[in-house]
Protein backbone atom coordinates (compact mmCIF):
# COMPACT_ATOMS: atom_id res chain seq x y z
CA UNK A 1 0.00 0.00 0.00
CA UNK A 2 2.88 2.49 1.10
CA UNK A 3 4.24 1.69 -2.66
CA UNK A 4 1.41 2.26 -3.87
CA UNK A 5 0.91 5.81 -2.47
CA UNK A 6 4.61 6.68 -3.36
CA UNK A 7 4.30 5.65 -6.92
CA UNK A 8 0.67 8.38 -7.10
CA UNK A 9 3.22 10.93 -5.41
CA UNK A 10 5.99 10.50 -7.91
CA UNK A 11 3.89 10.45 -10.94
CA UNK A 12 2.05 14.00 -9.08
CA UNK A 13 5.09 15.21 -8.85
CA UNK A 14 6.05 14.40 -12.30
CA UNK A 15 3.24 15.88 -14.08
CA UNK A 16 3.06 18.82 -11.99
CA UNK A 17 7.22 19.44 -12.89
CA UNK A 18 6.38 18.52 -16.53
CA UNK A 19 3.55 21.21 -16.58
CA UNK A 20 5.61 23.93 -14.90
CA UNK A 21 8.53 23.78 -17.26
CA UNK A 22 6.18 23.44 -20.54
CA UNK A 23 4.74 26.67 -19.32
CA UNK A 24 7.76 28.18 -18.32
CA UNK A 25 9.00 27.56 -21.81
CA UNK A 26 5.76 28.80 -23.46
CA UNK A 27 6.29 32.53 -21.50
CA UNK A 28 9.81 32.71 -22.37
CA UNK A 29 9.23 31.95 -26.17
CA UNK A 30 6.55 34.85 -25.85
CA UNK A 31 9.24 37.36 -24.32
CA UNK A 32 11.73 36.67 -27.76
CA UNK A 33 11.46 39.04 -30.51
CA UNK A 34 9.96 36.84 -33.25
CA UNK A 35 8.71 37.83 -36.68
CA UNK A 36 5.87 34.97 -36.59
CA UNK A 37 3.00 34.80 -38.99
CA UNK A 38 1.65 37.56 -41.43
CA UNK A 39 -0.83 37.25 -43.84
CA UNK A 40 1.19 40.05 -45.85
CA UNK A 41 1.49 39.40 -49.32
CA UNK A 42 5.00 38.26 -50.47
CA UNK A 43 5.20 40.48 -53.35
CA UNK A 44 6.88 43.98 -53.60
CA UNK A 45 4.05 46.35 -52.46
CA UNK A 46 5.43 49.41 -54.78
CA UNK A 47 4.91 47.57 -57.97
CA UNK A 48 1.55 47.20 -59.61
CA UNK A 49 2.40 46.67 -63.34
CA UNK A 50 4.80 44.31 -65.41
CA UNK A 51 5.83 44.24 -69.16
CA UNK A 52 7.06 40.84 -69.87
CA UNK A 53 9.65 40.95 -72.94
CA UNK A 54 9.74 38.02 -75.79
CA UNK A 55 12.65 35.78 -74.07
CA UNK A 56 16.11 35.67 -76.09
CA UNK A 57 16.76 31.83 -77.23
CA UNK A 58 20.27 30.75 -77.67
CA UNK A 59 19.70 27.57 -78.11
CA UNK A 60 18.82 25.14 -81.65
CA UNK A 61 15.13 24.81 -80.22
CA UNK A 62 12.89 27.30 -81.90
CA UNK A 63 9.44 28.02 -80.64
CA UNK A 64 10.31 27.46 -76.79
CA UNK A 65 10.87 31.03 -76.42
CA UNK A 66 7.30 31.82 -77.07
CA UNK A 67 6.16 29.04 -75.09
CA UNK A 68 7.77 30.56 -72.04
CA UNK A 69 6.76 34.00 -72.14
CA UNK A 70 3.39 33.52 -72.67
CA UNK A 71 3.36 30.84 -69.56
CA UNK A 72 5.28 33.60 -67.82
CA UNK A 73 2.34 36.69 -68.50
CA UNK A 74 -0.47 33.81 -67.20
CA UNK A 75 1.03 32.88 -64.21
CA UNK A 76 2.16 36.44 -63.50
CA UNK A 77 -1.37 37.80 -64.05
CA UNK A 78 -2.76 34.71 -62.61
CA UNK A 79 -0.58 34.02 -59.24
CA UNK A 80 0.78 37.71 -58.59
CA UNK A 81 -0.99 41.15 -57.68
CA UNK A 82 0.76 42.55 -60.64
CA UNK A 83 -1.13 43.21 -64.11
CA UNK A 84 0.58 42.89 -67.41
CA UNK A 85 1.17 45.98 -69.43
CA UNK A 86 1.88 45.44 -73.01
CA UNK A 87 3.45 49.28 -73.33
CA UNK A 88 6.79 49.38 -71.71
CA UNK A 89 6.81 52.74 -71.05
CA UNK A 90 3.84 52.47 -68.92
CA UNK A 91 4.94 49.75 -66.66
CA UNK A 92 6.56 50.24 -63.74
CA UNK A 93 8.66 46.83 -64.44
CA UNK A 94 10.10 44.73 -67.12
CA UNK A 95 10.44 40.77 -66.76
CA UNK A 96 13.71 39.78 -69.37
CA UNK A 97 15.55 36.90 -69.96
CA UNK A 98 17.38 34.24 -72.18
CA UNK A 99 17.03 30.41 -72.91
CA UNK A 100 20.16 29.20 -72.44
CA UNK A 101 19.96 25.35 -73.50
CA UNK A 102 17.45 23.00 -74.16
CA UNK A 103 18.06 19.68 -73.04
CA UNK A 104 16.06 16.55 -74.25
CA UNK A 105 17.37 13.06 -72.38
CA UNK A 106 16.02 9.44 -72.03
CA UNK A 107 14.77 8.47 -69.10
CA UNK A 108 13.38 4.44 -69.86
CA UNK A 109 14.12 2.31 -72.70
CA UNK A 110 12.08 -0.49 -74.02
CA UNK A 111 13.95 -3.37 -73.50
CA UNK A 112 13.49 -4.84 -77.01
CA UNK A 113 13.32 -2.64 -79.22
CA UNK A 114 15.95 -0.39 -77.71
CA UNK A 115 13.18 2.63 -78.19
CA UNK A 116 13.06 5.62 -75.80
CA UNK A 117 9.69 5.01 -73.84
CA UNK A 118 10.18 8.15 -71.65
CA UNK A 119 12.04 11.32 -72.53
CA UNK A 120 12.81 14.68 -70.58
CA UNK A 121 12.85 18.45 -71.48
CA UNK A 122 15.32 20.24 -69.20
CA UNK A 123 15.25 24.32 -69.79
CA UNK A 124 17.37 26.51 -68.44
CA UNK A 125 17.01 30.37 -68.48
CA UNK A 126 18.93 33.53 -67.36
CA UNK A 127 16.15 36.12 -65.76
CA UNK A 128 16.44 39.70 -65.03
CA UNK A 129 13.65 41.79 -63.62
CA UNK A 130 13.91 45.55 -63.66
CA UNK A 131 11.75 48.27 -61.93
CA UNK A 132 11.81 51.30 -64.40
CA UNK A 133 10.42 54.11 -61.93
CA UNK A 134 14.10 53.55 -59.66
CA UNK A 135 16.36 51.77 -61.66
CA UNK A 136 17.01 48.85 -59.09
CA UNK A 137 17.27 45.28 -60.44
CA UNK A 138 14.49 43.41 -58.54
CA UNK A 139 16.67 39.51 -60.31
CA UNK A 140 19.65 40.21 -61.79
CA UNK A 141 20.60 37.33 -64.38
CA UNK A 142 19.63 34.76 -62.17
CA UNK A 143 19.81 30.96 -63.61
CA UNK A 144 16.69 29.02 -63.51
CA UNK A 145 16.17 25.10 -64.38
CA UNK A 146 12.84 23.21 -65.08
CA UNK A 147 12.17 20.08 -66.61
CA UNK A 148 9.17 18.05 -67.35
CA UNK A 149 8.47 14.13 -68.88
CA UNK A 150 6.74 13.03 -71.84
CA UNK A 151 6.39 9.54 -73.02
CA UNK A 152 5.86 8.73 -76.96
CA UNK A 153 3.62 5.57 -76.09
CA UNK A 154 1.42 7.91 -74.84
CA UNK A 155 1.14 10.29 -78.03
CA UNK A 156 2.88 12.76 -76.59
CA UNK A 157 6.61 14.64 -78.35
CA UNK A 158 9.05 17.32 -77.63
CA UNK A 159 6.11 20.11 -78.14
CA UNK A 160 4.02 18.54 -75.34
CA UNK A 161 7.26 18.60 -72.68
CA UNK A 162 8.44 21.72 -73.58
CA UNK A 163 5.30 23.24 -73.06
CA UNK A 164 4.87 21.57 -69.80
CA UNK A 165 8.97 22.65 -69.27
CA UNK A 166 7.98 25.84 -69.95
CA UNK A 167 5.16 26.22 -67.23
CA UNK A 168 7.66 24.37 -64.76
CA UNK A 169 9.93 27.07 -65.44
CA UNK A 170 7.23 30.41 -65.81
CA UNK A 171 6.36 29.12 -62.18
CA UNK A 172 9.86 29.42 -61.18
CA UNK A 173 10.31 32.72 -61.99
CA UNK A 174 7.14 33.78 -60.65
CA UNK A 175 8.45 32.24 -57.20
CA UNK A 176 11.64 34.42 -57.77
CA UNK A 177 9.51 37.42 -57.62
CA UNK A 178 8.36 37.24 -53.73
CA UNK A 179 10.09 38.52 -51.66
CA UNK A 180 12.79 37.01 -49.61
CA UNK A 181 11.67 35.46 -45.89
Amino acid sequence: MEKEHYRETRKVAFVVLFSSIAVALLCFCGCAKMNGYSNESLFPKDISSVYVEMFDNKSFRRGVEYKLTDALAKRIEAETPYKIIDDRNRADTVISGQITKVDESILTVERETGRALEKEVALRAVVSWKNLKTGELLLDNKTVIASANYSQWQNQGFRYGSTLAANNLAQKIVELMEKEW
